[in-house]
């Protein structure tokens, strides 16, 4: 290897640093010739490696990892490597989740020269291509002298927009001489146009201080873009009640005072529904509209008492804002706003709306079968404050979101994108992400089938997440669509796997003695544990099925 100076270092420590700075720690990954110098660099930094079972897993662990730590970041190789993490990318696009995507490429010549190398398909910019749709901003390394402004510019893209990012990495690039970096400039927030910002609150405060019967909806975009603290200041200013829609749970504390329950159109509990219903002014921020967070679209709110703010749109009634930073509007309101009379609030506390709660007294029948609903009962009195809670899309998803969530708890969900087996590589991410923290996911047989081999990096990295796979003999939330045999799956011993995999304690449980003696080990266990809990085939939440209904007569099968 050449000498390098102190002012010079190569690309691949320039790339490394930059991680560094905007706190990615773990890198996951799964090597492959191309990327094999750059792994090398990774193996002497102060990152760590992760490797994991494929590239896909790998692809949900950094989104995993993301949502936990703000950023993540993983590394293939090219074309077939790359390629396969597709649809892991695409899901963290879908939910604005910043992660980077590193590819270790061919060398440069032969960019230039096209031979038929492996892994190659002849055009050599079909990956970047690809990439080019599913991420905000992509890059290809071709010159040692460009290279730290394209790293620079595509990693201040993904923190500014809260979407993934593509790096292209040549084996040739890898070693060669850049200068050191200077402090990373972390890109600043887009400041509001000061004219519309102001227009957009004059007119939102007119609406307001005329309404008797504000409520609040919050969502995604504020925790993606980490406006927590300027929205609980509105609220605690306001003394507002809110509500959170599926994609925005556990925003804040649903133990707050003033939060009233999930929100998810005529799939909500009543008391909820007659709140929106019945409000005279809905403030919504940072809403995803999609079928999932809406109910199936079902949320019916009056354009003319609704003002929606997004990231960077205000729509007030039918009048839109452009270029008008939901944090800065969030804030405008909160300085111009009053509280309201303690007298005046009639807040449905959440305690009441969630289906799943800890004030529920629950005690155990120990020779009765285990139901869907008795178990995420139980559930809301195991999982521990500050714990994350993962789950899959499905009955687990539909029954989480209606559970309340203890202090300081933070939920997980591929809720809009919805691929199957996404939660698997998600808990490894977030294990590695926290690893003082309960991790919990909850899991169907149908898409543990899909992506489960993680549970042997878990293992092997030492991790201890507690996963309660549910096992229902199939797809059901396919079957609450429509019932045929391309539902079904091969049953499998699950709860044996842990030993297939070489670590970690597996129980079998079918009635609610079994799994009280199950999580009696889970509490004083130091290993990861892998409960599998037997449910009926359509035992499933209200919820999923009406969903179901709505997703066959969409799809046109019934």
């Amino acid at each position: 290897m050449h000498s390098i100076s102190r002012s010079e270092i190569t690309v691949a420590e320039y790339l490394i640093l930059r991680l560094k700075a905007l706190g990615v720690d773990h890198l996951f990954g799964v090597p492959g010739d191309f990327v094999l110098g750059f792994l090398n660099q990774i193996l002497t930094s102060e990152l760590t490696y992760v490797g994991t079972c494929n590239e896909l897993n790998a692809a949900y662990a950094a989104d995993g990892y993301a949502r936990v730590r703000g950023v993540g970041a993983f590394v293939t190789t090219y074309g077939v490597g790359e390629l396969s993490a597709v649809n892991g990318v695409a899901g963290a696009f879908a939910e604005k989740v910043p992660v980077v995507v590193i590819t270790g490429s061919p060398a440069t010549v032969h960019f230039r020269n096209k031979p038929l190398l492996h892994h190659t398909l002849g055009d050599y910019q079909i990956p970047l291509r690809i990439y080019e749709k599913i991420t905000a901003a992509s890059c290809q390394l071709d010159s040692a002298l460009k290279a730290p402004a394209e790293i620079d510019r595509v990693l201040s893209i993904c923190l500014a927009q809260q979407q993934p990012v593509y790096i292209s990495l040549p084996a040739d690039i890898v070693m060669q001489k850049c200068p050191r970096p200077d402090d990373f400039r972390f890109p600043e927030i887009v400041s509001s146009d000061p004219e519309v910002l102001a227009e957009a609150i004059q007119e939102a405060i007119g609406i307001i201080s005329q309404s008797t019967k504000t409520v609040v909806i919050g969502d995604v975009e504020l925790i993606r873009f980490q406006l927590q603290v300027e929205f609980a200041a509105l609220l605690e200013k306001t003394g507002f009640p809110f509500v959170t829609m599926m994609l925005g749970k556990t925003v804040l504390s649903e133990h707050h005072p003033q939060f009233m329950g999930l929100f998810e159109g005529d799939r909500s509990r009543a008391q909820i529904v007659d709140q929106i219903d019945s409000s005279d002014c809905i403030l919504q921020f940072g809403a995803l509209m999609t079928d999932f967070n809406t109910g199936g679209f079902t949320t019916h709110l009056d354009d003319n008492k609704t003002i929606r703010a997004n990231i960077r749109t205000v729509r007030i009634k039918h009048h839109y804002y452009e270029n008008v930073f939901l944090g800065d509007f969030i804030w405008g309101l909160t300085q111009k706003l009053s509280k309201i009379k303690p007298a005046e609030m009639a807040i449905p506390t959440a305690v009441l709306t969630c289906t799943h709660r800890p004030s529920e007294v629950y005690t155990p029948q120990p020779q009765a079968a285990l139901t869907v609903k008795r178990f995420f009962d139980r559930m809301s009195h195991f999982l521990a404050d500050d714990a994350i809670v993962i789950a899959e899309t499905g009955v687990s998803l539909f029954s989480v979101a209606e559970m309340l969530m203890p202090e300081g708890a933070q939920f997980i969900g591929q809720t809009f994108y919805g691929s199957i087996g996404y939660s698997v590589g998600a808990t490894l991410g977030a294990s590695i992400a926290a690893p003082d923290r309960q991790v919990v996911l909850f899991v169907g047989d149908g898409s543990f089938q899909v992506t489960g081999q993680e549970i042997s990096t878990m293992i092997r990295k030492g991790l201890k997440p507690i996963i309660f796979l549910l096992n229902n003999d199939g797809y059901t939330i396919e079957r609450v669509i429509v019932d045929r045999p391309y539902n079904d799956i091969q049953p499998w011993n699950y709860h044996q796997l842990v030993e297939v995999f070489g670590g970690g304690i597996g129980i079998d449980v079918h009635t609610e003695g079994e799994l009280e003696a199950a999580l009696v080990r889970a509490t004083h266990s130091n290993e990861l544990m892998l409960i599998e809990i037997h449910t009926g085939r359509f035992d499933c939440p209200d919820s999923l099925l009406s969903a179901g209904k709505a997703m066959a007569k969409t799809n046109q099968l019934i």
